[in-house]
């Protein structure tokens, strides 16, 4: 548009005064940004957010990054974003999933005692304690620091967009009187579903328990004895430090869990759902990927990597992965930063980190082997390749349910992983055709929608912006104490009615019973 007017100007010297007060509200209009204050959650998360960024930048908002200073992945980018560096204070959780995954492996193999199962669920549930706290104490920090609160509330942002897995950024919001978006399927005690939308048990599988929307009477007491789980770490685990925060910065409490693919399930208004908006067509490798690939002729290549928390398997049980992946006719790229293993074949290359996305879209790719973490699933299916899951921890095996429940991908649990079950999984893979065209079809719907998830999502982001946090699309049940949400304090109300009702008729029978009775004593005597 502002080259359009820009030539009708040269072109044509007469022009009225009102021609030109159109020329630049146009102008005007085309350049009109907000201000977002971004607050990140780091690892696959933030490579999940960067996508949002950049598209937002693209549209010209002028985006703000508070970045900790001990994050892994996320870097300072000035063409896209201005950085606030803030203490974390954040400890280096990796040794602790290493540990873990080797510890969980020998309990699902047998190997471990009961009272090591139990050690390691009380260091998994203390580990999630400590992340919370730590995200408190950022924003006391960050609070605190009356300079950067002051540079914070002077730069008059228009929104805050953060990802609520730790909810640091939605008690900055809070704090700043900021309306604010929130990139979300994981929340601080869980699933955000079951806090914001109707999440039956019926049918509303608990996150942790691998079923689908399709259970039997047994699968149904699993999923209601697994919904206990969610609420003692709302209620125990780390609302305590939220509680805490509320009531040191805000003189009240407040309720945090109250401020994608899936199955089919009710939502609300202020749910809109935008799952894959970082999948994208993927773009020319790098010269040497590029050339390895080739190499692989009609057989083609598979992709293997377990996610940013685990750098590798343990060593045997990596020797005899190595060794099925050296017998197979296909190439691989494997992302493994651990010792290299004496059985690694000649058709493997070991990376340490992959164009994952672009190599999914490539077109000689035939399989992906896979931890089943958000993001990678999502671009398995928007570029319809099967998948071989391998579980570790978190939502990663429900994530994997819910491809292997439409046939387009195998999952083989940590209990059974070896040489010989990993062979049979992938030759199943590689030689069925039907987990292609099961994945292929399933791509086919994720791409048929009116607007591209991306551009789905920046609509939304700005539509918040516009309405000054959109509250009309909030329901009134976020201000309602439990009981009444659930209607028991009407129920009781209406149950004391019915209560007295009967008693004052039963009463009444026996007060007549009794007058009739006495009546006819006193006749009879």
């Amino acid at each position: 548009e502002k080259s359009y007017f820009t030539q009708h100007f040269l072109q044509n010297k007469q022009y009225s005064f009102a021609g030109l007060f159109l020329c630049v509200s146009v102008l005007i209009l085309c350049c009109e940004s907000s201000k977002i204050l971004i607050y990140p959650v780091d690892g696959s998360h933030w490579v999940n957010m960067k996508v949002l960024i950049e598209a937002l930048h693209s549209k010209g908002h002028e985006i703000t990054v508070l970045r900790p200073s001990s994050s892994f992945y996320l870097k300072e980018d000035p063409s896209l974003f201005t950085s606030i560096i803030v203490e974390d204070g954040i400890d280096n959780i990796g040794d602790f999933f290493e540990e873990y995954l080797n510890t969980m492996i020998k309990i699902q193999r047998g190997e471990a005692s009961v009272m090591t199962f139990l050690k390691m669920q009380v260091d998994f549930f203390s580990m999630i304690s400590h992340a919370h706290l730590l995200a408190c104490n950022t924003i006391s920090m960050i609070i605190e620091d009356k300079e950067l609160v002051k540079r914070l509330q002077d730069e008059k942002y228009d929104l805050v967009l953060t990802d609520p897995a730790l909810t640091g950024g939605v008690l900055l919001a809070h704090y700043l009187n900021l309306p604010f978006v929130l990139n979300a399927r994981w929340i601080s005690s869980g699933e955000g579903h079951f806090a914001i939308a109707p999440s039956p048990l019926s049918y509303i599988p608990v996150p942790g328990t691998g079923l689908t929307d399709k259970m039997t009477f047994t699968q149904r007491v699993k999923n209601f004895l697994f919904y206990p789980i969610i609420l003692f770490q709302e209620f125990f685990l780390v609302g305590p430090h939220y509680k805490a925060f509320c009531k040191k910065y805000f003189d009240k409490d407040c309720d945090i869990a109250r401020l994608v693919f899936d199955f089919p399930r009710p939502t609300m208004p202020n749910v809109v759902y935008m799952g894959g908006f970082q999948c994208k067509p993927s773009k020319p490798l790098p010269q040497d990927l590029e050339a390895f690939v080739q190499s692989s002729g009609e057989q083609g290549f598979i992709i293997m990597t377990l996610g940013t928390l685990v750098d590798g398997l343990p060593a045997d049980t990596a020797e005899e992965i190595a060794a099925v992946f050296s017998k197979l006719p296909q190439k691989v790229i494997w992302r493994h930063l651990g010792a290299k293993p004496s059985t690694l074949g000649n058709n493997t290359l070991l990376v340490d980190w992959m164009p994952q996305n672009d190599l999914l879209g490539h077109p000689k790719i035939k399989a992906f082997v896979a931890h089943g973490g958000t993001n990678g699933v999502q671009e398995a299916i928007y570029h319809g390749v099967p998948v071989l899951g391998i579980p570790l921890f978190f939502d990663q095996f429900d994530n994997l349910m819910r491809i292997q429940a439409k046939r387009a991908a195998k999952i083989l649990e940590l209990s059974q992983l070896n040489g010989q079950t990993f062979e049979q999984m992938i030759l199943e893979i590689l030689n069925d055709e039907s987990y292609r065209m099961n994945m292929q079809r399933l791509s086919r719907t994720h791409r048929d929608q009116p607007m591209e998830p991306l551009d789905t999502a920046v609509f939304w982001i700005e539509y918040v912006i516009r309405h000054k946090g959109a509250p009309h699309l909030r329901t009134k049940s976020y201000r309602m104490p439990w009981y009444s949400y659930h209607s028991l304090d009407v129920i009781l109300f209406l149950f004391s009615i019915a209560a007295v009702t009967v008693f004052m008729i039963v009463a009444f029978i026996r007060y007549v019973c009794c007058r009739a009775c006495c009546k006819r004593k006193v006749k009879h005597e």
